[in-house]
């Protein structure tokens, strides 16, 4: 094994046991916990629940989180692109509007079928 790897094997033992060593040294420290009455329910902080867990969402709430999460996956991008643009020079900086272009297209297309709209 080279000599240069014995840091990073050294950093992945501690990585790996301060969670198991932390655990069980808290393990040992924390009070008993007795669950008596309303720490056996599901939902065990002791106020009463206000109706069931089977509640209705809109399909509006699924779809701003779908559009939420593809929008801010694809900027994710920029960021390469930010760290090696003076690299890239002239491709790098038209790439980027045209990728910017389509992402802006989305956005006006699902602004005008009212996908943004809350009400």
């Amino acid at each position: 094994m080279p000599s240069a790897y014995v840091p990073v094997l050294i950093f992945a033992v501690l990585v790996a046991s301060f969670p198991a060593v932390t655990l069980l040294l808290f393990k040992f420290i924390r009070p008993a916990s007795r669950p008596v009455g309303d720490k056996l329910k599901p939902y065990e902080c002791g106020v009463l629940p206000e109706g069931g867990s089977r509640g209705r969402y809109s399909v509006r709430y699924y779809i701003i989180a779908m559009l939420f999460v593809i929008f801010d996956v694809e900027t994710i991008y920029l960021y390469p692109w930010a760290i090696q643009f003076k690299a890239l020079r002239m491709f790098g900086l038209v790439s980027m509007f045209v990728f910017l272009g389509i992402l802006l297209v989305g956005y006006v297309w699902l602004y005008k079928k009212g996908a943004l709209d809350w009400v």
